[in-house]
């Protein structure tokens, strides 16, 4: 039987009972009212008449008034005859009255008195004695309504009773075997078994239910292995890779290390489940690394190599809650090989360039001599042009051989006075090129009460430019690029702006760390990472501050402050 069809049973066994219970009672009622209402309706009355008759018949003398009431009281008490015996004795009330009121005769008028007395009480001992009847009948019904009620209402209640304590029972004890076998299914006990028998929907669910706890079994041991094997190819790919990746859980507890970390920290399997301050008071490697902040260099040297790296820390959570923690040593040694190539490369060069220029210089020193020969107008245009122009490969070079300095951490300064102005402006020739060719409209936003600024007006300016060329890489065609100057505390601030894509929070304070690059899409991402850090080492090497606001979505102003003159 179904649910519904149960609880409409049980609740239309309730309906009846009260049913029951109401037919009961208001027949009875019914009887009691109907025996009241005859009381009230006949003998009460008629009580109430023969007594005004007797107290018309207590005068010494009867006057046509009181004949006459007495006959209108007699009348009515004729229509309320209801017992038997109370016909006669109103026939002969009648009798008597009506020779009482035709008489004269003064004795004879006592005498049918007293015979209408008689009468009058007779009448009254009827309809008293049919009162006392129909007062105990009442009290019998009473009696009998009183214990079939009381035997009616005993059996509601216990039915009830019943009904209360088990029904609910019935209903809730299988959904609260439901719920612990839905506990004990997401606790992954899928061995759990509902012992649900019974013919209705509960049934059926509890044989569904007992199913999917199958199903789910079987899924969990079948998952189980392809777990355990995507587990294995993972942790192969990790141990496979060039960068050190040590993985720890909630209680910094050593849980997983690759080959390159037992290589480089001199870490064995040992290792694994030691706490990482107990590991790093044995292990000077592993120390060096918890020692190191995130993104700062280290570098680690063997028999036969050198190694760097750059440590990134990943927090792993689980809802909030922190379960372990990923570090990764970013192996950056080929970026210190092409670093050290590049170096080399600089100092080479521009060794190797400063003499054929300062020979095409002595040449153009010598054509301009009147004494060897002289030239024309447009000849001596000519000469100027390739002047100009070996003077500036010549700053080039002296500008390559600087960042060679600054490159093996040998920075040489050329401290003098010189206006802002002069380094925006060179600045904004040396980038306008490039900015003509993306359409990029370079707007400059300098006030004309500037103070002169105490820096070396090449490595400054070394640093607007390259502000500039991130800029341009990162602006969209047909966008604008302000650069401001303005006076800041006891500083000139330069300041660049673009409207680019922007630039995390999370990245910003690690773009002027060497080697650092934002990730991008790989059109952008270009170069070694060092153009930031190697300006950072120019403006700090002057006093100075560098750094960069941004935000998603609406750009980013790169910005460095340089000392006025006092």
């Amino acid at each position: 039987m179904k649910i519904k069809n149960k609880l409409r049973l049980g609740l239309g066994l309730l309906f009846a009972l009260n049913l029951i219970v109401g037919v009961l009672a208001g027949y009875y009622l019914q009887q009691l009212s109907a025996n009241s209402k005859a009381i009230l309706e006949s003998n009460y009355s008629s009580l109430q008449y023969v007594r005004q008759l007797n107290n018309l018949l207590e005068a010494e003398t009867l006057k046509k008034e009181q004949l006459d009431l007495f006959d209108t009281y007699l009348k009515k008490q004729e229509k309320k005859i209801t017992e038997p015996g109370e016909v006669d004795m109103t026939s002969q009330l009648r009798a008597d009255f009506n020779a009482l009121a035709n008489t004269q005769n003064v004795r004879e008028q006592k005498h049918l008195v007293v015979r209408i007395h008689k009468s009058i009480d007779r009448i009254e001992k009827i309809n008293l004695h049919a009162i006392y009847i129909r007062n105990i009948r009442s009290q019998e019904i009473a009696e009998k309504v009183t214990l079939v009620l009381g035997f009616i209402t005993a059996v509601c209640l216990l039915i009830g009773f019943s009904f209360l304590i088990n029904f609910p029972g019935y209903i809730a004890d299988p959904l609260l075997a439901l719920m612990d076998g839905i506990k004990a299914i997401a606790n992954k006990q899928y061995n759990q078994q509902l012992k649900i028998y019974t013919d209705d929907e509960l049934g059926e669910l509890a044989v569904a239910f007992n199913s999917m706890a199958v199903k789910l079994g079987e899924y969990e041991s079948s998952n189980l292995a392809k777990v355990l094997s995507e587990k294995k190819r993972i942790e192969t790919i990790i141990d496979n890779m060039s960068d050190v990746i040590i993985v720890l859980d909630a209680d910094n507890k050593v849980l997983f290390i690759n080959t390159v970390a037992r290589f480089v920290l001199k870490l064995t399997t040992a290792d694994l489940g030691k706490n990482v301050s107990d590991l790093a008071k044995q292990n000077e490697w592993f120390r060096q690394v918890f020692e190191k902040e995130d993104n700062k260099e280290i570098g680690f040297k063997t028999e036969t190599s050198e190694r760097y790296f750059t440590r990134e820390t990943i927090d792993v959570k689980n809802e909030d809650e922190a379960i372990g923690k990923i570090i990764i040593l970013n192996n950056v040694t080929s970026f210190h090989e092409l670093d050290a190539a590049k170096t080399n490369f600089i100092a080479t060069i521009s060794h190797e360039l400063k003499t054929p220029i300062a020979s095409i210089k002595l040449s153009l020193k010598l054509l301009e001599d009147e004494r060897i020969g002289e030239v024309n107008e447009e000849q001596q245009s000519l000469i100027q042009n390739i002047k100009e122009d070996a003077g500036r490969l010549l700053r080039i070079t002296g500008e390559l051989l600087d960042l060679s300095q600054v490159e093996s951490g040998n920075i040489h300064l050329e401290i003098a006075e010189v206006h802002p102005v002069k380094i925006v402006d060179y600045a904004r020739d040396a980038v306008q090129f490039q900015a003509d060719q993306k359409e990029v409209d370079i707007r400059l936003l300098i006030p004309d009460d500037l103070e002169h600024i105490k820096a070396d007006e090449e490595k400054t300016a070394w640093v607007l430019v390259n502000f500039l060329s991130n800029a341009l890489r990162y602006s969209p065609q047909g966008s604008e690029i302000v650069i401001e100057v303005k006076p800041k505390h006891d500083m000139i601030e330069f300041a660049v702006t673009d409207k680019g894509p922007g630039i995390e929070m999370q990245y910003q304070k690690k773009v002027f760390e060497r080697y650092f690059q934002v990730p991008t899409d790989s059109k952008r991402k270009i170069g070694t990472g060092l153009g930031l850090a190697i300006s950072r080492d120019f403006i700090e090497a002057q006093k100075g501050q560098i750094y960069v606001i941004s935000q998603l979505g609406k750009g980013s102003t790169f910005a460095f402050t340089i000392p006025r003159c006092q």
